[in-house]
């Protein structure tokens, strides 16, 4: 099977390892012929293609594919993805992200791809944009989706939020979650008192880590909220900030004016490589992003063995469940004081929660296991065409 991927970007992010890791499983459990069509991974985030992965999988790099709207560039990148594909002559076009997404599959559909396959990491549109934006993106969701044959979410949240808003009917979509190496989560402990020593931290400090990019909606404002109240509760409680973005002065200025700075850290752009170890050396994951599709944090804490709190937003509640595998809160930043002192105060509760997630979630985020899924739909929907056409 020859399969193209299409992404935007590749920078260090979600959307982005789970993209990495179906090129690599297609590559080695199934001897597929892949290539990775991406623009350049601009940003503070970093290069994922940089961090020693994907040596087996070939890219095509099409500058001019960006994240922001360009007319120019977009007409472009339009025509350079419609000649890299017609240069690799795929099977199956699997887009991912919204720029690549929308071209990629007029692109592919231009030139009657058999399979035409986009996974939803997230929706474009969302309710903190302005009314004339969210129309648009949904406009360009609800045409481009006329140009797939099917849609993969990583959460069933995605499907709802889709299907609810017009973009497509709900027999168009799977779920199937988003894919990692589950087992140095397995393992996360083993550098603890090593990697909490390095950063600075006593045995009997509570470390509540945050996994995400330092950009607007991620919610980091909303924890440096509450840790003002956490840690007035509990005076061992710290905050581990884990990824870097363009917020960064900014969130450091908030917590200097709330007095909270010793109890911050800032552990900067982490390699992937590095995740489980920096969760190993936590105690509670918190995630309180206002817009996600199924966030990796949560499933990696849980794997991990740490409890989560995590805002009632999108797919989150397929993990985290309240008294189950930590607690999910209103999105709001008020809510995620109680459960934090909580958790903070119990270790057994920590226990508890934090082994339930890993005997609940570890099987289910497996890569191997999501790309034996996806490639299970490619063969689907290749028989579907193949029928349609001889017909």
């Amino acid at each position: 099977m020859r399969v193209a991927h299409i992404i935007t970007r590749m920078i260090i992010g979600g959307a982005q390892e789970n993209t990495l890791y179906n090129c690599e499983d297609l590559v080695r459990l199934f001897g597929d012929d892949v290539l990775l069509i991406t623009g350049p991974a601009l940003g503070p985030e970093g290069d994922l293609l940089e961090q020693d992965r994907g040596g087996d999988v070939p890219v095509r790099l099409i500058p001019s594919l960006r994240r922001a709207i360009d007319p120019r560039r977009d007409f472009a990148s339009y025509f350079a993805l419609k000649q890299a594909i017609r240069d690799f002559r795929p099977d199956v076009v699997h887009t991912h992200s919204a720029k690549a997404g929308f071209l990629g599959r007029l692109a592919a559909s231009s030139l009657r791809i058999p399979a035409i396959i986009h996974t939803v990491h997230g929706a474009p549109f969302h309710p903190y944009q302005n009314a004339a934006t969210r129309a648009l993106f949904r406009g360009c969701e609800w045409y481009a989706a006329r140009h797939c044959h099917a849609m993969i979410s990583v959460a069933d949240a995605m499907t709802d939020l889709m299907v609810n808003a017009g973009v497509a009917p709900r027999d168009k979509f799977t779920t199937i979650y988003s894919g990692m190496d589950v087992e140095p989560f397995l393992h996360a402990d083993e550098h603890r008192d090593e990697t909490r020593a390095q950063l600075g931290y006593q045995p009997q400090e509570i470390v509540i880590g945050t996994i995400a990019r330092l950009f607007h909606l991620k919610g980091h404002a909303d924890v440096v909220r509450a840790a003002g109240e956490v840690v007035k509760a509990n005076e061992n409680v710290r905050f581990l900030f884990i990824g870097d973005g363009i917020l960064r002065e900014k969130l450091q200025t908030q917590i200097d004016a709330a007095g909270l700075t010793r109890h911050f850290h800032f552990a900067g752009l982490v390699p992937p490589a590095e995740i489980p170890r920096f969760i190993g050396a936590t105690d509670i994951l918190v995630h309180a992003s206002l817009r996600e599709g199924l966030p990796r944090a949560l499933p990696q804490a849980l794997i991990a063995g740490k409890p989560v709190v995590s805002y009632d937003v999108d797919g989150a509640r397929e993990v985290a469940i309240s008294g189950q595998t930590g607690f999910l809160v209103p999105p709001r930043w008020e809510a995620l004081v109680e459960p934090l002192i909580k958790l903070a105060a119990d270790p057994d509760l920590r226990l508890r929660c934090g082994q339930t997630g890993r005997e609940r979630f570890t099987e289910q985020f497996r890569h191997e296991f999501m790309t034996r899924r996806i490639r299970k739909l490619y063969q689907r929907v290749l028989s579907e065409s193949a029928g349609q056409s001889s017909g």
